[in-house]
């Protein structure tokens, strides 16, 4: 009789693995470093925060014993001071997502005294990092406390508490041999609101989707998102124009607005504020759209709501896109807008280039204006050509 056959083969297992099937075999996965920075760098503009200083160390009792030394009388030292709460505006920071993670602050105690009139050690201090342009707000968000408005800026929020006496400095010719020594004041502690505002000379306003962002692409090595519906934009943007090797300043992108953003609507007008700072807004509107009078209205009706100076800038007005209207189209909204505006616009296209430089060199003169600059004449050998550059603008 034939015994029954055994197989001695392995079972089989069968594995699912994430990865990548190459003809070689199975690839691990690797990560997209790019991908996981710009997911993890997130602009945050508004943080709220708690701080305290350092309670001051207490004070020491202690007395003197040494050989030969009966009575040595007191000797304790005083406490160290507690440590103070810094802030400071440094460069290479350009949002607040630092202090989303983390919202307490707490400077170190102060180190108690000791014998031998040992004074203790002031406490560490804690100091607060923030981008240029950050204003710190009490708790009701409208009181400003400090603006960062320069690099290298550096405030006492919070001051430590003292130090207790040690008994050493109690003694007298009543009280000889004090047994008592003061304890360490506390330290002061509150809610802050840290508030971003970009450093920026020129501003971009519009509705959504009126070529925003295709014209700082254009104008500079800012590489926002750009697409074909609205709301693109969701955080404000920066690009740095050059005009020449002396003439140089800084634009800035921020969400579109829509007719009732002071109430609330779309984004609302938070990121307004990024642009509180500016000389000057370049207000585009899109050319292709039926009524250029309303978006002119919404948009200057949204910055008189606002406040805060904005309506009151010097607005230079622009019919962007009009590469996709035909002359009498551009002639006849231009002459729309003119009505109402008291002002001819600007016909650009942010696509072809056209009628950029005019737009960057008005704005130039206004940002020379704001520093307290002499403008550049209107001589066209001093401002060079504006009108017959072959091509239209190139960055």
């Amino acid at each position: 009789m034939t015994p029954p056959s055994v197989s001695l083969a392995a079972p089989a297992i069968h594995l699912r693995l994430w990865g990548r099937n190459t003809p070689s075999g199975f690839s691990p996965p690797v990560p997209d470093g790019r991908a996981a920075y710009k997911r993890a760098m997130k602009f945050l503009d508004q943080a709220k925060i708690y701080i305290r200083s350092g309670n001051g160390g207490g004070g020491s009792v202690s007395f003197r014993r040494e050989k030969f030394i009966p009575e040595g009388g007191p000797d304790g030292g005083d406490g160290g001071r507690g440590g103070d709460v810094w802030i400071e505006a440094v460069e290479g920071l350009n949002t607040l997502i630092d202090y989303r993670y983390r919202q307490h602050f707490r400077a170190q105690t102060g180190h108690h005294g000791q014998g031998r009139q040992m004074h203790g050690a002031k406490g560490d201090d804690v100091v607060l990092k923030v981008p240029v342009g950050t204003e710190v707000l009490d708790e009701d968000k409208d009181t400003v406390l400090v603006d960062m408005d320069h690099a290298g800026k550096r405030v006492r929020l919070l001051a430590g508490g003292n130090g207790g006496w040690g008994n050493t400095r109690f003694k007298g010719p009543v009280n000889r041999a004090p047994t008592h020594a003061n304890p360490g004041q506390e330290g002061e502690e509150r809610w802050i609101w840290l508030r971003l505002k970009l450093i920026a000379d020129v501003g971009l306003a519009g509705l959504p989707n009126a070529g925003k962002s295709t014209f700082l692409a254009a104008v500079s090595a800012a590489r926002p998102k750009v697409a074909d519906y609205p709301f693109t934009t969701l955080t404000p943007n920066l690009g740095v124009v050059d005009l020449s090797a002396t003439e140089r300043f800084v634009i800035a992108d921020i969400p579109g607005l829509i007719e009732g953003a002071h109430e609330g609507a779309g984004l609302g007008t938070r990121f307004l504020g990024h642009v509180e700072r500016t000389g000057c807004l370049i207000h585009l509107i899109d050319a292709t759209q039926d009524d250029v009078v309303e978006a002119w209205r919404i948009i200057r009706g949204e910055l008189e709501a606002y406040g805060q100076g904005l309506g009151d800038k010097p607005e230079i007005l622009a019919l962007n896109k009009v590469d996709a209207l035909t002359p009498e189209l551009r002639a006849e909204k231009a002459a729309e807008l003119e009505a109402v505006a008291g002002r001819t616009p600007f016909l650009v296209s942010g696509v072809s280039g056209e009628g950029v430089t005019a737009v960057l060199r008005a704005a130039w003169a206004e940002v020379l204006k704001r520093r307290g600059e002499a403008p550049p004449s209107d001589d066209e050998d001093d401002l060079g050509p504006i009108e017959t550059t072959p091509g239209g603008w190139t960055p």
